[in-house]
């Protein structure tokens, strides 16, 4: 009778065991419109005061769980998401380590000021209180994923996203045409079969409005949002690469003008969409995969004189160096693997030499890079490119110093190398 007990009991310790390493998914999305007309901002110039909006802008959120391991993928319409902002979301959030929720922005150029740049005069044009709700709807999203949490399994895969989508600016060919896509699908119940979500990683400046269309805007990425959802279901969600100096969109006419209109934002939004689906579709279904995260805090020199003004003057960013100190400031990097997927972070924009680089180094056939995300420190370029070239004068002045891409680059490959790689999950 003890024997049966036993085995009883240890059946039930295996079954319990077995359900708690179960993958699961949940996503949930936000609208973050403002409501009234904001100034939109490209980068460290003036904001420029829009006269209306074209789609919506969004938080979206993935969230991913096995046994133990929670991690949260939380995409914001934006030019950039300092940190400052993502802590605050960070604390409203329940049931997710804190250095286990990656937020990352778009990059679209149509977007309120998330940073709060000030003029000489010291006036902005950024509205904190709609990027402190922006934040509270941030954990809203990613707070209902965690509720959505189910069984799932997992597609990845990564390819060449062909056709008329971006180009480098600077010299058209050097840019990284290849797409990640991560898609989860439901794995029980009556959403059996259903796509939750499905993210894009690509690298290109979603600037085909900008500010000078004085349109709130997402630019491609609402039109790519839309393509996926009405054709795959679920939650679309978009995170940059290494699309820095200046990897953008190919809205070249062949008059040699550009097309800067909400039409070229559906015709590439869509394309980009239709691309990331051909190339999720015939991956193979991954069951239970596995899922792993680490973080660690990385320091830079802010050796840019342009850089420390900004810093110095915002009136969000001056919160991450109570002291006034901003000849050095730190950020979090993560490295994740999801199956058969490896992620690796980026604090702002790398050019596309350095992506190309750590996807070589990286423990997977798979690579993907999250770009502009858990903070958005400018342009990340390597010394040997650093003021060398005239092309490269407006990247290299709005980035933090000289040595950023070298520390960035070891400490990625330190990161890479300390933790293991999807062949050994």
């Amino acid at each position: 009778m003890k024997i049966l007990i036993a085995i009883i009991i240890a059946g039930f310790v295996s079954v319990s065991a077995l359900h708690a390493q179960v993958f699961k998914a949940g996503a949930a999305k936000r609208v973050v419109t403002p409501h009234e007309l904001l100034p939109i901002s490209g980068g460290m110039g003036v904001p420029e005061m829009p006269v209306g909006k074209k789609g919506d802008l969004f938080v979206r959120a993935l969230v991913l769980e096995k046994g133990e391991t929670r991690v949260a993928i939380v995409s914001i319409d934006n030019l950039g998401w300092p940190a400052v902002l993502g802590d605050r979301s960070r604390k409203l959030i329940k049931g997710i380590l804190p250095e286990n929720i990656l937020i990352g922005a778009t990059h679209t150029h149509s977007a309120p000021d998330a940073y709060a740049f000030t003029d000489e005069k010291g006036n902005t044009g950024a509205d904190l209180e709609y990027l402190d709700w922006c934040a509270s709807q941030m954990a809203d999203a990613v707070n209902e994923a965690i509720a959505n949490l189910e069984p799932a399994v997992l597609k990845t895969a990564v390819g060449e996203a062909k056709g008329k989508i971006a180009y480098n600016y600077y010299a058209p060919r050097l840019y990284d045409p290849r797409c990640g896509v991560i898609q989860c699908i439901s794995a029980s119940g009556n959403n059996k079969g259903k796509t939750i979500a499905t993210l894009v990683n690509y690298a290109t400046h979603p600037e085909i409005l900008g500010t000078k269309r004085k349109l709130v805007s997402p630019d491609l990425c609402g039109p790519l949002y839309e393509r996926i959802e009405s054709k795959a279901g679920g939650v679309a969600i978009f995170m940059n690469s290494a699309q820095g100096g200046m990897v953008t969109a190919d809205n070249r006419r062949e008059n040699g003008e550009e097309a800067n209109d909400w039409e070229e934002c559906i015709r590439i939004g869509y394309l980009l969409a239709d691309e990331a689906l051909d190339i999720i579709n015939p991956a193979g279904i991954q069951e239970n995969p596995e899922l792993f995260c680490a973080s660690k805090r990385i320091e830079f020199p802010v050796e840019s004189e342009a850089m420390q003004w900004a810093l110095q003057n915002s009136l969000l960013l001056k919160e991450s160096a109570p002291t006034g100190d901003f000849s050095k400031i730190s950020t979090r990097l993560n490295l994740l693997n999801i199956g058969k997927a490896q992620v690796l972070t980026i604090p702002g924009e790398a050019l596309p030499n350095i992506g190309f680089y750590l996807k070589r180094n990286m423990k997977t056939s798979q690579p993907f890079l999250f770009g502009l995300t858990n903070d958005a420190f400018g342009y990340i370029l390597v010394k040997e490119d650093f003021n060398s070239f005239e092309r490269y004068n407006y990247i290299s002045r709005t980035s933090l110093g000289e040595f950023t891409g070298e520390i960035y680059i070891d400490e990625a490959l330190k990161m890479i190398q300390e933790n293991p790689g999807v062949e050994n999950q």
